[in-house]
């Protein structure tokens, strides 16, 4: 039997700070579907957590079956890692690429592909964040009619700035908020022009405000007690997650009792802990773990006061201010590499001469196209064939890649030498310390391969992944290495695995519980409430069936 379902996602919405909302009064919408159905915790993957959720929603499959990491792909037989932004969909396709038989309708999917076989309309990268694919449509005049009635999303690819950047911050909560309006008129008009056997949105505003307005918000981030300016006068975060609660109401306004309403969030978030740690402390260490007695970025000494952290940036970005922090041992030319802008280095180099060995400037990246020349892992690409071990890429937790021999073109690490290589490094990265807090900044490293002849495609780039404590650093020591920052912080919001599930209609008892169930599981639950029959690819499992056992009938 056929049901009609809705689904919406709050990317990156997370659970903890929404139920603390809830149970304040905020979010009357959620509060009041969680009351009237069935509610339950999700998990999903505790390393590449960032970039791995929303390809796990979409195929039902876990990285494991997909091969699809990150956005990021290291290739094998080179020492360069590119953008490759969202899954590719060839062998797992969206699980609601259902044909003929089943009327979806699709809108504004991140990371997501347009699917021949899914019989609907669907827009990609209306206003997503980080959508991962391009901005089209199918009817391919769909998006053009669309932005043409309701204008485009004034937040598409201009919500990446800066915690520091009062202006930014203004009119991001400003067009995240017309976003979210131009949004509700475009999904309750498609949701009046047909009854849909699934409708799917996602509001990827939650997602932005996370990122760059948490520090705003939550009081255990370091940088709370400084926030200042109009933007610091409210809750901006709180603002956003509130018109996304409001426009929930509004597009469920007029939905039938027949139909099933879902939810959901994919996966949550939390303080950033590591945009500054994976993208900067950890390539640092790496470099000095290779090369011991050099240092590349923010050297400090370990056992002197730390500095305070870093209030003021002066520069545009935070690339900028990361790369401003590279040691130069002519204490002259370090001080006018602080003061000028990165274009007017090469004349410095010009005046009192370029290092033998250098770091490849993210403005040299940025002139050769490179899609990754804002992260700092890329600038200390020139060294990677000399390095045993050295950082890729993240989003997310710390990646690190053994240099081994007979996989690497200039690998350096053989094969008896792997294990030992893996272990030294597990117990030297246990040994970071945060001197501001005295606690360890790893709580995990994890080994993606079992056996270091293990070549399949499907692996992580990464040898090892670091996983790191709970609280954000902006420096960092170690006994052997030294002191690492200050450094500035980043977005000040990151992500957590973990998210929610809210079901609403036909059989599901009010107030009822779900199950502990898996980012995996969202999309076996939608196919089931919706009639459909799971494929046997699908790792996850439906996680109403006990509420509602006519579903599987």
């Amino acid at each position: 039997m056929k049901n009609k379902v809705i689904a919406i996602g709050l990317d990156a919405g997370d659970p903890v700070l929404i139920e603390k909302w809830m149970s304040q009064g905020y979010l009357k919408n959620l509060q009041r579907f969680k009351q009237q159905g069935a509610y339950g915790r999700l998990t999903n993957m505790n390393y590449y957590k960032a970039e791995t959720p929303w390809t796990t929603f979409l195929t039902g499959c876990l990285p494991e079956k997909t091969g699809y990491w990150a956005p990021f792909k290291f290739y094998e037989g080179t020492y360069n890692a590119e953008d490759v932004q969202a899954y590719d969909f060839a062998e797992y396709q969206p699980f609601y690429a259902l044909g003929n038989d089943y009327r979806v309708a699709v809108f504004d999917m991140p990371q997501s592909a347009l699917s021949e076989t899914a019989n609907g309309p669907q827009i990609l990268a209306w206003g997503a964040h980080s959508p991962q694919t391009p901005s089209h449509s199918l009817p391919k005049s769909l998006l053009r009619n669309i932005n043409n009635s309701y204008g485009k999303h004034p937040a598409l690819h201009r919500d990446h700035g800066d915690w520091w950047d009062e202006a930014y911050l203004t009119r991001l909560r400003n067009t995240l908020k017309a976003g979210i309006e131009k949004r509700v008129a475009i999904c309750r008009d498609w949701l009046q022009q047909e009854r849909w056997d699934l409708f799917l949105t996602i509001f990827g505003e939650t997602h932005s405000a996370g990122h760059d307005f948490w520090y705003l918000s939550q009081p255990d981030h370091p940088l709370y007690p400084y926030k200042r300016g109009n933007i610091a006068a409210s809750d901006p975060m709180l603002e956003i997650f509130e018109e996304v609660d409001g426009a929930i109401g509004k597009i469920l306004a007029d939905v039938p009792d027949d139909t099933y309403v879902v939810v959901f969030a994919a996966h949550g978030s939390g303080n950033n802990t590591t945009d500054v740690s994976s993208m900067c402390l950890l390539p640092e260490f790496l470099y000095r773990f290779n090369f011991p007695g050099k240092v590349m970025i923010a050297p400090g000494k370990v056992g002197t006061p730390v500095p305070p952290m870093v209030l003021f940036p002066k520069r545009k970005t935070w690339t900028g201010e990361i790369w401003q922090r590279k040691y130069d041992p002519n204490p002259v030319k370090a001080f006018l590499r602080s003061q000028l802008p990165t274009k007017f280095h090469q004349y410095l180099d010009r005046i009192f001469g370029a290092p033998k060995e250098d770091l490849i400037s993210p403005e040299e990246l940025r002139k050769q196209g490179h899609p990754i020349f804002w992260q700092p892992t890329m600038w200390y690409s020139p060294f990677w064939p000399k390095m045993k071990a050295f950082a890729i890429p993240s989003f997310s937790e710390g990646y690190i890649r053994i240099n081994l021999e007979g996989r690497e073109p200039s690998g350096i690490v053989s094969v008896d030498e792997y294990d030992a290589l893996c272990e030294q490094l597990t117990q030297e990265l246990h040994q970071l310390k945060n001197p501001r807090t005295g606690e360890f900044l790893v709580k995990k490293v994890v080994r993606t391969r079992e056996d270091v002849g293990d070549r399949n495609p499907k692996l992580p780039d990464a040898d090892l992944v670091v996983i790191w404590a709970e609280q954000p650093a902006d420096v960092v020591d170690h006994p052997k290495f030294g002191r690492i920052g200050p450094v500035p912080y980043r977005r000040t919001g990151s992500h957590r695995g973990r998210g929610f599930l809210s079901v609403v209609g036909p059989g599901i008892k009010a107030g009822s519980s779900l199950p502990e169930g898996h980012g995996v599981d969202l999309p076996a639950t939608i196919l089931n409430l919706m009639g459909v029959p799971i494929p046997e690819y699908m790792d996850g499992k439906p996680l109403v069936e006990r509420l509602v056992p006519s579903l599987t009938k």
